[in-house]
């Protein structure tokens, strides 16, 4: 369906720096920022800039993007329209459609404060919902693909707004059809949740643990949360200003996922099992072992003190001694194990 067309009314600040618009609190300067507060104007600013052949960064929580010192010479666009809406409910469940810019948090708090599960186990983590799909975020068990009925989205090259299924945005392991692509902007998600007031089956082994119970329990809602974000704030992965273990990505590198007969000749290590016969190792475990303890410092920049995974600015890093740790760290991890690992963020303006 083509989009209506729109008078643009956004607000529009020239040299800033992207640094404040991450997590990592890392980025060059912006030619432009640019704020989008309802829909139709996020969609015309692109439109706008794919009509002029014009650079565009699409930005809504900054948590899962490393952006090079450089920053961007060209538009970001700033996601902040917000909003969460039944369009559909029975007596099992509801279709919940959350608009691109709702903070994630704030969406999955609602949800279980009105008995939706399904999303409780996703708790605590940094960016908004219209980001969730791109990356096919995911943690203790849970990943956003469980739950989507639909992503509505606007595809630049065919200048209209889509409504794409599950099967359609190519979900996988920490990856989509949208993650290393421009060519949509997603403009909201909707979920399909249960009505419940006790959480999805526990998948993962240490929420299950830290529960008191077994995998396939089942508990209170508000317990599932309040417990992952206990989990999530140990390991330095709830947003805290004053805490500069926090000031990262989350996870700087996914678990790397190889052939069954490669493992098998790595020797034991934890893992798990993968699709189509592959497994599955833990990256923060081969980090470890292949000498880089928390804590462990680059310039400015430092493996958190919390959470082997997580590369932190330390208030005066850059992102060139950030991806020159990750360097030295991905190196030390081929050179012991034979493994690569890859980075989960995407990367702007900077490469590893």
């Amino acid at each position: 369906m083509k989009p209506p067309q729109c008078e643009l009314r956004v607000s529009v600040v020239t040299d800033t720096s992207l640094a404040a618009y991450t997590t990592l609190r890392l980025g060059g300067h912006a030619g432009t920022v640019t704020n989008a507060v309802h829909t139709d104007e996020a969609v015309a600013a692109v439109r706008k800039a794919t009509a002029e052949g014009r650079p565009l960064l699409v930005l809504a929580g900054g948590s899962n993007v490393v952006i090079g010192d450089s920053g961007f010479d060209g538009e970001v666009l700033l996601l902040r329209d917000r909003g969460v809406e039944v369009v559909g409910e029975d007596a099992s469940g509801v279709l919940v459609r959350v608009s691109a810019g709702e903070p994630w948090d704030d969406f999955v708090a609602y949800a279980v404060a009105n008995g939706w599960s399904g999303v409780e186990c996703l708790s605590g983590i940094p960016g908004a919902a219209g980001s969730t799909p791109i990356q096919n975020v995911g943690a203790y068990g849970q990943e956003v693909a469980h739950t989507i009925e639909a992503v509505h989205a606007y595809d630049r090259i065919a200048d209209e707004t889509r409504v794409m299924s599950p099967a359609d945005c190519g979900f996988g392991y920490r990856s989509s059809v949208f993650k290393h692509d421009d060519r949509h902007l997603v403009t909201a998600v909707d979920f399909r949740l249960a009505r419940s007031a006790e959480s999805a089956p526990i998948r993962y082994a240490e929420l299950a643990r830290t529960l008191g119970g077994s995998a396939g329990d089942r508990v209170p809602l508000r317990q599932a949360r309040d417990t992952v974000l206990k989990l999530r704030a140990g390991k330095g992965m709830v947003l805290d200003p004053e805490d500069r273990d926090t000031w990262s990505v989350g996870s700087f590198f996914t678990n790397p996922v190889v052939p069954a007969e490669f493992f098998a000749t790595l020797g034991e290590m934890p893992h798990w099992p993968g699709a189509d016969g592959t497994v599955k190792i833990p990256a923060a475990w081969l980090i470890e072992r292949s000498g880089f303890p928390k804590g462990y410092a680059g310039d400015g920049v430092a493996i958190s003190g919390k959470h082997t995974l997580a590369l932190t600015n330390r208030g005066d890093g850059s992102t060139a001694a950030l991806l020159d740790l990750a360097r030295t760290i991905r190196d030390g991890v081929r050179a012991r194990f034979g493994v690569e690992l890859h980075p989960e963020p995407v990367l702007i303006n900077c490469a590893l």
